[in-house]
């Protein structure tokens, strides 16, 4: 795609929309003392309680000492519990207290205006509806991992169920 096509205005266009997405969060977290991994972390905890560490490495792509911190943080806050795997004692299987469950609850609501607010009053000649939203962020996500994010997606919405 050459430099000035329109990919590079959707670009600029994601990251526009990328720093207001998080940064509605981002004003409440520093209230807390905590950044966007603890958001990161504690989105993934309350959407997937029981979530093991390892699995948690895998989704954010992190390291174990990156992960350590922001958990400590949020044990110790007594926003996330750790509790040890039923069938592998090894396993740490992470929750979230009341507390964490409110705030992650807190943070997602900011981002679900922002996104239904975007929704509903989408841009002429873009494209409408919750279809068409959805099917451009999958075609974000790189092709080899659609398939785990719509599995890991599918378990929340078992879970759920």
């Amino acid at each position: 795609m050459a430099a000035g096509s329109a990919g590079d205005d959707l670009i600029e266009l994601l990251f526009f929309a990328y720093r207001d997405f998080v940064g509605d969060p981002d004003r409440i977290l520093a209230q807390y003392g905590f950044g966007r991994a603890h958001h990161r972390v504690l989105h993934f905890v309350d959407r997937y309680p029981g979530l093991t560490i390892a699995e948690l490495l895998d989704i954010l792509r992190i390291t174990k000492q990156s992960l350590n911190r922001v958990l400590k943080d949020l044990i110790g806050q007594d926003y996330i519990a750790q509790k040890t795997g039923t069938s592998d004692r090894r396993q740490r299987l992470l929750f979230c207290t009341p507390a964490g469950t409110a705030l992650a609850g807190d943070l997602i609501d900011v981002q679900a205006r922002r996104v239904a607010r975007a929704l509903a009053e989408p841009d002429p000649g873009v494209g409408t509806g919750l279809a068409t939203a959805e099917s451009f962020l999958f075609g974000m996500i790189e092709p080899d991992e659609r398939a785990a994010v719509r599995r890991l997606m599918a378990r929340r919405i078992r879970s759920v169920a």
